[in-house]
């Protein structure tokens, strides 16, 4: 890692994050970074023998149910509860007026 940020480099980070920054801006995020990569270079000295890899800290599964496709065709039962109906379909009231 990078000891050093340089303005070089903060630049770089602020266009990526389309932030335009002040002299002041610049010097704090560059001692930042340089705390960020230094947290980051102490947790690369960590022992991770036998640990393995986790995009997660506890197991995940699907929860989803298998898609099941049929040609059931549910008209009837939709209809079963319209207060209304004419050759199977709702009937409602008159909404735009010509």
């Amino acid at each position: 890692m990078a000891d050093v940020m340089t303005d070089d480099m903060i630049e770089y980070v602020s266009i990526l994050a389309k932030l335009e920054l002040t002299e002041q801006e610049i010097e704090d995020a560059k001692k930042d970074m340089e705390r960020m990569l230094a947290y980051i270079d102490k947790l690369n000295e960590l022992d991770t023998t036998g640990v393995s890899p986790m995009s997660h800290a506890f197991s995940t599964s699907n929860v989803f149910r298998e898609d099941i496709v049929t040609n059931e065709n549910g008209q009837e039962a939709a209809l079963a509860n319209a207060p209304r109906q004419k050759n199977k379909s709702y009937v409602v009231p008159k909404t735009i007026q010509s």
